[in-house]
């Protein structure tokens, strides 16, 4: 395929992109990724982790924070000086390797978490934050090869199908965990209702622990097409060469940012709002298990129909986006997600907004209980307003940022979207530490979405 890049119309210089198979292999990269976040970080291994490994669901909460929030700390110093790398340096394959490597490795070691077991505790925290830095930086280079594979007209597409086909990854993922590995203690049967795949072991929760090695091997296989098919940038120049070049443009470019008050707001803003959507995520399965006591299948088939609402709600979102505009979809969806924490926050294993009910009965149906259909409904509702939530941003990026430095400005966002990913976690793990409440702990992300809103407000679309 041969088009006209942007820069280089009025030189009549044509541009040469890679055929579709390189394209169809970058996009498969989300897929590759995608199960650490859904199996490992949200409905499987975190709950287990805080109901199963750790002393009790608050200080399994409070501990995953911590881990967490390590993790987010190390991914916000190096995020600036590796994304200058990425944009100076050239190549990204090696540096996705690297990473990947640690991602690999790191999910294995995850297999040792026994129930009961609080030996093991700091070396899987350790592995946990390992994992959570290798699959972002991963990521990180992998985004940064998008220039190169299509138009710049057609990088939006490109972004939106890679993070469908993600969605989708999550999701079969899942099913595999639930379906196939993961059985309940009890009956020792999984969601499909059948015996675990070979011979895992229902009373020492192999299944839950397996989501580990299932991520490793996942992303080794369906991130093989992306280093065969999908060609590399070019190297350009010296490793010290590039980190000066880099950082000296990333300096320029914040520099700039106090005469563009309606861009810097916005960042300011989707670094706010997404650390508390981040982090929302990442503790609704652990305070899931907390308050209703759920296993592995009820989180994990809880994490479907939240995949199935994300994916729902980003169509519709774009769909309003184009008519409507990013900002106000932005900020629709940030009073979907406040309204949603604010009743969760009111519904406990008896009760419902103030309202007496009968608490989850053990053998009961899957989510028999009033207060468990309200968590559902309302979960249902923070998953489709975040994939709106995510998709709008890009978009009003693209309104707000100056047209001649638009790659630039998506490694800015990037950054801002992660450079405070640490402070969510660690805040959640600090409040649920000091008042051994899950139901405080996350009474914490209000704060997030009403200043993320308040400062949305001083953008000026």
């Amino acid at each position: 395929m041969t088009t006209i890049a942007p820069d280089a119309r009025m030189a009549g210089v044509a541009r040469t992109y890679p055929p579709r198979a390189a394209v169809v292999s970058w996009i498969f990269f989300d897929w590759a990724a995608q199960p650490y976040f859904t199996l490992i970080t949200t409905f499987v291994f975190a709950p287990y982790f805080a109901t199963a490994v750790a002393p009790n669901p608050a200080a399994g909460q409070s501990l995953w924070g911590f881990a967490m929030a390590a993790a987010g700390l190390a991914i916000a110093l190096l995020s600036p000086v590796l994304g200058a790398i990425a944009d100076a340096s050239g190549r990204r394959k090696p540096w996705i390797a690297g990473f990947g490597t640690v991602l690999v490795l790191a999910s294995c070691t995850l297999w040792i978490g026994k129930p009961g077991d609080h030996a093991v505790i700091p070396l899987v925290l350790t592995a946990v934050a390992l994992a959570s830095v290798g699959a972002e930086f991963a990521t990180l280079f992998n985004n940064a090869m998008m220039p190169t594979l299509v138009p710049p007209e057609r990088i939006g597409r490109l972004s939106g199908t890679g993070w469908a086909t993600g969605y989708i990854g999550g999701i079969v993922s899942l099913i595999i965990v639930l379906g196939l590995l993961a059985a309940n203690p009890e009956t020792g049967r999984t969601l499909l209702g059948v015996t675990p795949l070979f011979g895992l072991d229902p009373l020492t929760r192999q299944g839950d622990r397996a989501a580990g090695p299932l991520t490793a091997l996942w992303f080794i296989i369906f991130v093989t097409p992306m280093f065969l098919f999908t060609p590399d940038y070019p190297a350009k120049r010296p490793l010290r060469e590039a980190l000066r070049e880099g950082l000296s443009e990333l300096k320029q470019s914040i520099k700039s940012l106090p005469r563009q008050k309606s861009l810097a707001a916005f960042l300011l803003a989707n670094m706010i709002y997404t650390d508390g959507l981040v982090s929302l995520f990442a503790f609704g399965g652990i305070y899931a298990a907390g308050t209703f006591g759920w296993h592995t299948i009820q989180i994990g088939t809880f994490g479907i129909m939240l995949a199935i609402a994300g994916a729902l709600g980003a169509w519709l979102g774009g769909k309003l986006d184009d008519r409507l505009g990013p900002k106000r979809v932005i900020a629709g969806s940030l009073l979907v997600l406040l309204l949603s924490v604010a009743a969760i926050l009111l519904v406990d294993k008896d009760s419902v907004l103030f309202v007496k009910t009968a608490p989850p009965q053990a053998g009961a149906a899957l989510f028999s209980s009033a207060a468990e259909r309200a968590y559902l409904v309302l979960g249902c509702l923070i998953g489709a307003a975040g994939g709106p939530l995510q998709a709008a941003s890009r978009t009003l990026l693209i309104h707000l940022a100056p047209k001649d430095r638009i790659a630039q400005y998506f490694g800015l966002f990037a950054l801002t979207g992660k450079v405070t990913s640490f402070i969510g976690p660690l805040l959640i793990g600090l409040v649920t530490a000091l008042t051994a409440s899950q139901k405080a702990g996350m009474a914490v992300l209000v704060v997030f979405f009403v200043a993320g809103l308040g400062l949305l407000m001083r953008v000026r679309d």
